[in-house]
């Protein structure tokens, strides 16, 4: 199939893994890996668009990795509020909108500050609708959503039997996003991670050996290519 007759889908979700090893195939400390990993998301970004995909959602730092040393942790803060500068000016060259996903809370307070002048910056962009999981864990998001659901049945704006998948969706940090049609996860892991646990529900899954700082529009088009071989049934049976 010519790639220009392929179905190219709405949502793909990234787990950007490899920074580091990446790096140390190089020789070079990981943070290395993980500078050369956000430069390359810039491009991804602009590649997706082109492509034709509509949301990208990334997972730059989940709510397990503050168990990492200290000076890789200070690192990536530091890469963080770079990136969110920079990723400023390039959601208004490109016309991108940019959505923060997880709980910033335990975030520097100017890091926070940046997350949201990106966000508020961006919110009328009309391009590609692009979400930074940051800070995020999908059982803490679904522990936070549920927060919210007990909250407001205690205050009587619910009851239990109102709560519905759509409706507790929309208590998600992903609410009116629709959720992933393909997972991509570099670098030859072969697991979620805790990402988006409840969105990927239904998700095809694609995994490569190639790290991500070393990722490319071929092989986005690859994993595309890979997704158009796969049946979504979404627990059904297709006629023959």
């Amino acid at each position: 199939m010519e790639r220009s007759e392929l179905t190219i889908p709405r949502h793909v979700a990234i787990i950007l893994d490899g920074n580091g090893r990446w790096a140390k195939s190089k020789g070079m400390p990981r943070n290395y890996g993980h500078s050369r990993g956000a430069k390359n998301l810039e491009v991804i970004c602009e590649d997706a668009w082109n492509i034709g995909i509509k949301y990208l959602t990334v997972y730059l730092f989940s709510t397990e990795n503050w168990k990492r040393s200290k000076d890789e942790v200070d690192g990536l803060m530091r890469l963080f509020r770079s990136y969110t500068k920079t990723c400023i000016k390039t959601a208004q060259k490109n016309n991108m909108k940019v959505r923060v996903l997880g709980d910033p809370t335990a975030l520097a307070e100017d890091l926070q500050e940046s997350l949201r002048n990106l966000v508020e910056s961006s919110k009328n962009n009309t391009g590609l609708n692009f979400q930074i999981a940051i800070n995020y864990g999908s059982r803490d998001e679904i522990v936070r959503a549920i927060r919210r659901v007990s909250a407001d049945c205690v205050d009587g704006k619910l009851k239990p039997e109102d709560i519905t998948e759509e409706l507790f969706s929309g208590y998600l940090d992903t609410r009116n996003v629709p959720d992933p049609d393909l997972l991509i996860r570099t670098s030859g892991e072969l697991r979620l991670s805790n990402y988006l646990m409840w969105q990927l529900a239904y998700s095809e899954f694609y995994f490569t050996d190639i790290p991500w700082p070393a990722f490319t529009k071929e092989n986005l088009w690859q994993a595309i290519e890979k997704y158009n071989q796969r049946e979504r049934r979404y627990g059904g049976v297709l006629d023959k």
